[in-house]
């Protein structure tokens, strides 16, 4: 078989076997999908399952780590590196594959294993898109490695039978015309007659198998027979040139026995050049092509399908086949070493036909065990298709492979990948090195991606993870992937690399084309058991410094479609902070029955999801709006993660608008209390429903549930809990995109301000800008700013003073105070003397009675006159109008009597000023310390 025509045959034939799944899926159900389910339709009844272990795992096995390396690697293992360094690249080969071994034993012993081999093991342990990118790859690996053996097949055929290309035949048996025309010919009659196994059905290939499995041993028997029984002879060499003239190299070498010199001579390595591509051979050229051949330990795991017992026959199986293969692999080393001169190794890599008994005899296992791969192959390519058809990751991609005969054979499948092959043969003959490259690094990535799949169902101490086999450990899974990766960028790093790239692209593609599966995301446990509870568990509050505070949010929604943006507002101030979005619904769970709650949070996610946020949700049942904040103010968040502020809307008779309404519907509801008592229209909107009785979203009661008086007390509750408070004013109407710049490069936008009044202007006898609540508005507004879409913003201090007090004073200590802290703001102090005057004015007309300079009693001193004078005030400094506007909001009156009065104040204060933040700060969030 191997001529001095055939150089290259050794590295063709370079792709490892195909790990064949030689059952369809069952036809009426998806792979992994649970009865009942939405993709599940009716189909004939899938055929019995027969196989044993050593026909359904050991045989396939066997055959896809031997293929040809048996016969043609051997001799140029041991004739390049020597017999030390040759065992030691099997057993760092084998130690990477039986790490993957141990993989491939844990998962499928960890429950029901369906038809699909690794793409099902990948698909299902790590999600959709790992599987469904790495069934791709492991598709086209598949598809590229039938048509390299097929074409392999054909060259060994043709140099065995084949005339010149001149015409003259060199012997009789050399009756086949040759030619590229010809070789194609041939290939095509070949994979016809592969296609026709596949058609069949997968029991006429594994019954086929096991004679190819007959014609393999029994030729491996006849080669270790050959060493004791076959005389020592001299073998003439194949000439590396055509005409056969090289002086350069012998033309003979010996095959002497069993003899120590010659054991002597092939311990130690001599690498030099390769007599069939003139490149000179180093450990990690040789140790790629031996790797080669030991590839295709998943064919008996795709059998899972055939086999009677999965969980049973493939660990046994798998390990029993490695430990064959590699016993058999040592054993020739050893016997080749101790018995053929280095030249005849390192200058014939068919010396075993030469040697043998019988010549034809290696001539048949070639054959067969090519002819075994191509089929293994091509039927492993259409199960693999059939299986992601199944799934539906592509969608209408591959609906047509879908269609399987009445005994459930994927006959669709099996002619797409046929029709792979064929397209794989219009690379020329001279590129198949190429593609053996890449199909290698393909099953390697399957092999990492197998291990990868381990490692995180180990890493996520899932309690459903509770594998039979047991001799595995984090550790096996790691060396599994590092030795995968290792081996790939060693055969080719820059094919590596691009496989890698390919796989990442593949896998984007189906996370955001596919629908969500049912399969389970390893990503959420890995997520919970190693980062947030580990780390949160980590999160000490008591370790907490003020140089690293950050906003902790919860904002309260009643109606959740006309706070759109008021939430996505929110969410530019959270600066990475935790945000939980929560909504109160009222009624007793014990006149209920069943939690009405658990039916909504999909439609809150699905708002989530719409507005782009990164939010939590978190819903409660109470007997009232305060006590259900209560609650969540208590329950929210988890260990050092808990909010420290509390949004809420104002309470108020603003008309909401629906910012989630179709635009083919007009109709806007109006109410009392936009903040809390608003009924949302009804609306379909994608996922984010609104049912006809319009509690989707729940309501925080009917009418006026929620009054002055209570809405007051929940902002003092969150005060003695030691929360910041943020009443949020004007936002029902408030559309981000009109206001900031998508991008940070938009031209043509008009200068964005945001407004901050750091003075209680509730206190017109106290004009403190330093103290805690000043602070943390000036820290909100900074951190508005240091947003993306905000950063072009301007923001704007105003800083209110008496003509009785020196101006210029006042600012340079604001301008200092600013610097110090690092925010970047404009000061514009603002005179108030007029307004501050109708303050004063309305003292001298009450008699004076004796209190502390608290709000209590300054709250019955504050006249209509001047807040609506600070409003014009605010209102009508320094135009433009901003963005939004950060107020101080002083505490609520110790005497709940004033709740009401204090809550009109607030109304007078902010009336038409647009979107307005009154903001409560109760703990330091800023420092000018490093």
């Amino acid at each position: 078989i191997m001529t001095e025509r055939t150089p290259l045959l050794h590295y063709r034939l370079a792709a490892s076997v195909n790990d064949a799944e030689l059952r369809p899926p069952e036809p009426g159900q998806a792979v992994g999908q649970p009865p009942g389910s939405s993709r599940q339709r009716s189909a004939p009844q899938r055929q019995p399952q027969k196989l044993s272990v050593f026909f359904g795992v050991v045989i396939p096995t066997l055959l896809s780590m031997f293929s040809v390396v048996l016969f043609l690697r051997i001799g140029f293992v041991v004739g390049q590196a020597g017999l030390y360094q040759g065992i030691a690249m099997f057993l760092v080969a084998y130690f990477i594959i039986c790490m993957t071994v141990l993989s491939v034993c844990a998962i499928s012993t960890n429950g029901a294993l369906d038809a699909g081999g690794a793409y099902y093991m990948i698909s299902r342990a790590l999600g959709p898109e790992f599987g469904g990118s790495i069934g791709i790859m492991f598709f086209l690996a598949n598809v590229c490695g039938s048509a390299l053996y097929v074409l392999g097949l054909v060259e060994a055929i043709v140099d065995t039978f084949g005339k010149p290309e001149d015409g003259a035949a060199l012997s009789a048996h050399h009756v086949l015309p040759s030619g590229y025309w010809y070789s194609l010919l041939y290939a095509t009659g070949i994979a016809l007659l592969c296609l026709l196994v596949c058609l069949v059905g997968a029991h006429i290939y594994a019954k086929a198998t096991f004679l190819i499995f007959l014609v393999v041993m029994f030729v491996l028997g006849t080669i270790f027979v050959s060493f004791f029984a076959v005389h020592p002879r001299t073998i003439t060499l194949p000439s590396p040139s055509p005409n056969g003239t090289d002086p350069a190299f012998p033309t003979t070498a010996n095959f002497t026995g069993f003899k120590l010199n010659t054991l002597l001579g092939n311990l130690w390595a001599g690498y030099s050049l390769d007599y069939t591509t003139k490149t000179m051979m180093t450990f990690a050229t040789v140790f790629a092509v031996m790797f080669n051949g030991c590839t295709g330990i998943m064919a008996g795991s795709n059998m899972s399908g055939e086999l009677k017992n999965p969980s049973y026959a493939i660990p046994r199986g798998t390990i029993t086949a490695v430990i064959f293969t590699f016993i058999i692999y040592i054993l020739l080393c050893v016997l080749v070493a101790c018995s053929c001169d280095r030249m005849l190794l390192l200058r014939d890599y068919s010396f075993l036909r030469d040697i043998n008994v019988w010549n034809p005899f290696v001539t048949i296992g070639v054959y067969s065990s090519t002819l075994s791969a191509a089929m293994s192959n091509l039927i492993g390519a259409s199960r693999i298709l059939y299986a992601l058809a199944r799934d539906d990751l592509f969608g209408k991609v591959l609906s047509p492979a879908k269609k399987t005969s009445r005994s459930g054979n994927p006959w669709a499948s099996v002619l797409i990948s046929w029709f792979g092959v064929q397209v794989s043969w219009s690379f020329s003959p001279g590129k198949l090195n190429t593609i053996a490259s890449i199909v290698t690094i393909f099953f390697l990535l399957v092999y990492a991606a197998v291990d990868l799949a381990c490692l995180a169902l180990e890493w996520a101490s899932a309690p459903n993870f509770r594998p039979t086999f047991r001799y595995f450990t984090w550790h096996t899974c790691v060396m599994g992937i590092v030795g995968c990766g290792i081996m790939m960028f060693l055969i080719n790093p820059i094919y590596a690399s691009a496989s890698i790239a390919f796989m990442l692209l593949l896998l984007l593609l189906i996370h955001y084309l596919s629908p969500t599966s049912s399969w389970g995301y390893i990503s959420q446990a890995l997520i919970f058991h190693q980062v947030v509870r580990k780390y949160l568990l980590m999160l000490d509050v008591r370790k907490d410094h003020v140089k690293f505070w950050r906003p902790q949010i919860l904002l309260m929604v009643s109606n959740p479609r006309s706070s759109v943006g008021l939430i996505t507002f929110i969410n530019d101030i959270k600066k990475s902070g935790l945000y939980v979005l929560g909504h109160v619904q009222l009624g007793d769970l014990n006149t209920l029955p069943s939690d009405p709650l658990q039916s909504q949070y999909d439609s809150w996610l699905s708002l989530v999801d719409h507005l782009n946020i990164k939010a939590f949700v978190n819903l409660t049942l109470a007997d009232s709006v305060r006590h259900g904040i209560q609650h969540l103010l208590f329950i929210s968040g988890l260990g050092g993660m808990r909010p420290n502020t509390l949004v809420l809307g104002f309470y108020d008779s603003c008309c909401p608008r629906d910012m989630l309404l179709d635009p083919s519907m007009s109709t806007i509801q109006c109410g009392d209390h936009s903040g809390f008592d608003q009924k949302p229209p009804l609306f379909h909107f994608a996922s984010l429903r609104v049912s006809s009785d319009r509690q989707d979203f729940g309501e925080f009661g009917d009418g006026k549930t929620l009054g002055p008086q209570e809405y007051v007390a929940v902002i003092a509750d969150a005060v003695k809990m030691l929360k910041n408070v943020v009443l949020a004013r004007y936002f029902n109407r408030f559309d981000r995109s009109e206001v900031v710049s998508p991008s940070f490069f938009s031209k043509g936008k008009k200068a964005v301000y945001v407004d901050v009044w750091p003075v209680n202007l509730l206190r017109p006898d106290s004009s403190s800008y330093v103290d805690t609540c000043s602070l943390f508005l000036l820290q909100l507004a900074c951190i508005l700013n240091m947003v993306r879409a905000w950063r072009t913003a301007k923001l704007r201090l105003f800083l209110c003073v008496e003509e009785g007090r020196s101006l210029t004073g006042s600012e340079e200590k604001l301008g200092q105070l600013l610097k110090d802290l690092r925010i970047k703001a404009q000061v514009y102090p603002v005179p108030w003397d007029q307004q501050v005057a109708l303050h004063w004015q309305r003292q001298g007309e009450e008699e004076e009675e004796d209190y502390v300079n608290s709000f209590p009693s300054n709250a019955t001193r504050l006249s209509d006159d001047y807040l609506l004078a600070v409003n014009q005030l605010i209102l009508t400094t320094a135009p433009p109008a901003p963005a939004v506007r950060f107020l101080y909001l002083p505490r609520p009156p110790a005497d709940t009597r004033q709740y009401t009065t204090y809550l009109r104040q607030l109304e007078l204060l902010t009336q038409d000023l647009g979107p307005t933040l009154l903001i409560h700060g109760v703990t330091p969030v800023i420092t000018t310390d490093l």
